[in-house]
């Protein structure tokens, strides 16, 4: 008699949905993207979007492997109508990696409402260290050579804070605040009804 161990086709299914719904979520995360906007206290070619909202829930719902496809879906897809031949969307896709791993990972250890603030707060917190390193030691080079020079940059900032008087001041006093708040948005939004999509989304009742 054959001792072959044949596959469960039900141990599939979970893999098969967090698939599927890692997809949906990339693609709205990309259509996010477009509803991104300018604030007044940074300078206008920086915006605000929540197009990391949907890279939140796939890490608290299936890990945080989960939330970087997202990332890595929806940017990869911007790239076919880029303007910043592609450094815009390395920058993005770092900074929502830095953001969502932690998230996910503190909240899958154990999945409680503290844990999810946690993760969400420590995941900022990086992001918004890591886009003054990204955007001093990549972004910005790169932005002096195909968009603006260093000087109308640091002109951009200047003209919301005159003290300012470097590029690495300008990310510290502007782009690190609005890097966490930008993230904490989209923790402050998701909260409310969390529950409720996961269970959507997992395909279960609320009473699982």
């Amino acid at each position: 008699m054959s001792t072959k161990t044949l596959s469960n086709p039900a141990s599939k299914r979970p893999n098969i949905r967090m698939m599927t719904v890692t997809g949906m979520l990339s693609a709205l995360a990309f259509a996010l993207m477009y509803l991104d906007f300018s604030v007044p206290f940074m300078p206008s070619f920086i915006k605000m979007d929540v197009s990391d909202l949907p890279a939140l829930i796939a890490s608290y719902c299936f890990g945080p492997v989960s939330g970087v496809f997202v990332c890595l879906i929806k940017n990869l897809l911007h790239l076919l109508i880029t303007r910043t031949g592609g450094i815009g969307e390395l920058s993005n896709f770092l900074l929502g990696v830095m953001f969502v791993m932690p998230a996910g990972f503190i909240y899958q250890k154990k999945k409680t409402r503290i844990s999810a603030i946690m993760g969400s707060v420590t995941g900022a917190l990086i992001s918004a260290a890591g886009c003054i390193l990204t955007n001093y030691f990549i972004v910005y080079p790169v932005y002096y050579k195909i968009a603006m020079p260093e000087e109308a940059i640091l002109g951009a900032y200047q003209a919301i804070l005159p003290s300012v008087e470097s590029i690495m001041e300008s990310l510290i006093i502007f782009n690190a605040p609005f890097t966490f708040l930008k993230y904490m948005i989209c923790t402050a939004i998701l909260f409310p009804f969390y529950k409720h999509i996961s269970h959507l989304l997992k395909g279960k009742s609320a009473n699982d």
